[in-house]
């Protein structure tokens, strides 16, 4: 079975770029695209988490096919551990370092107040759902039931949402009402001002289509070579999801907070660009050198991505003075230097390095962590 350079370098660049949008040196003076939309509407950042999840469902073409073979009970038990570790690390992440340091000592973690979802919560999700579906219905049979997750999706969102308001609004979508009433406020995110998790319940329904469509391509990808022909008809492709997305962006707006189906089909056509430009330059024009650094993010992605989180957590957590780590390297090293905005992206981009410089040493030792 060929494994392609191109998917591999796209999974690595969108860990790289989750981890820069993730660690700002300063929330406030960031640029523009490497913030979320406030609501309806795209930027760069908003394309990366949906990039991922397409790219484990690009991972899946490669990995189910060999778990199909041993049957029921060896695949299920895989893809059950899987989901289960990967959501049992986000949780344990979210709770990291399980205290906090306060002028009255050691406050333990309250974990009546634990976020029960989150980025890796919802990858694992999705993939356990996407892998169940695909054993189940297939191919064809996963995608038609994915299309009708997304038309269902915005049905319930219509009719469920806020009555005589606009359903799609942040207070009263249909989302937000489900997770409200199953999970609870001490348990959702809080960083629209108000309890509402963009990771929620019923919005992880048509988030699951991001990986059956990377699930799909990658199938297609094995069966028709990385030729130029193979180039052209993703880009065809592309265009094809970016039509529809924007279309259907008329009625049911583009909005990544709750993953609307709209935002599915454009976010998908846009990693589809992505991963089209990427096969060109990799698979035919065979321009190879370059790619190695995203190759090392590629190779141990879940690990890179799970320490980011944990060291920027000890970073403010780590005092120098009255301040955090994080806040007097900022302050001491980039913003003497740099305009605001830009001293920001470049603390980014330098702890993005220092990550990739732990997946390097990895790479040269052979140590790749697998779930």
């Amino acid at each position: 079975m060929t494994r392609y350079q191109s998917l591999d370098v796209l999974r690595g660049l969108t860990v790289a770029l989750m981890i820069i949008v993730n660690t700002p040196g300063d929330w406030s003076t960031n640029f523009s695209p490497l913030l979320h939309a406030s609501w309806h509407g795209l930027t760069i950042t908003d394309l990366v988490f949906p990039s991922f999840l397409f790219v484990v469902g690009n991972a899946m073409s490669f990995s189910l096919s060999k778990l199909q073979d041993k049957g029921p009970g060896k695949y299920f038990q895989k893809v059950m551990k899987r989901t289960i570790i990967i959501f049992g690390i986000g949780l344990l992440l979210t709770v990291f370092p399980f205290f906090r340091l306060s002028d009255a000592g050691i406050i333990p973690f309250d974990f009546t107040k634990i976020r029960v979802l989150g980025v890796l919560q919802r990858i694992a999700l999705c993939y356990g759902i996407a892998a169940t579906l695909i054993y189940f219905f297939k191919l064809k049979g996963s995608l038609i039931i994915g299309a009708c997750m997304l038309v269902g999706y915005w049905f319930l969102m219509y009719f469920f949402g806020a009555p005589g308001a606009d359903p799609y609004a942040l207070e009263g979508n249909a989302a937000r009402k489900l997770d409200l009433w199953l999970i609870g406020t001490a348990n959702l995110y809080r960083g629209e001002g108000i309890p509402f998790d963009p990771e929620g319940v019923l919005s992880t329904i048509p988030a699951v289509v991001n990986v059956l469509l990377g699930y799909a391509i990658g199938v297609w990808l094995q069966r028709e070579g990385g030729k130029v022909k193979t180039v052209f008809t993703l880009l065809l492709l592309a265009s094809g999801l970016l039509f529809l997305g924007y279309l259907w962006g008329v009625w049911f707006p583009i909005n990544k907070k709750i993953w609307t189906s709209s935002f599915v089909l454009v976010s998908v056509g846009y990693a589809t660009i992505l991963l089209a430009c990427l096969m060109y330059v990799l698979e035919v024009v065979k321009w190879k050198k370059w790619a190695y650094f995203f190759e090392v993010f590629g190779k141990n992605p879940l690990i890179l991505y799970v320490l980011s989180g944990v060291l920027v957590r000890i970073m403010l957590m780590v005092k120098v003075g009255d301040q955090a780590f994080k806040s007097w390297a900022y302050q001491g090293l980039f913003v003497p230097y740099f305009p605001p905005k830009a001293a920001s992206l470049i603390f980014a981009i330098c702890f993005m390095l220092l990550i990739w410089l732990v997946g390097w040493w990895m790479d040269k030792n052979k140590w790749y962590i697998k779930v």
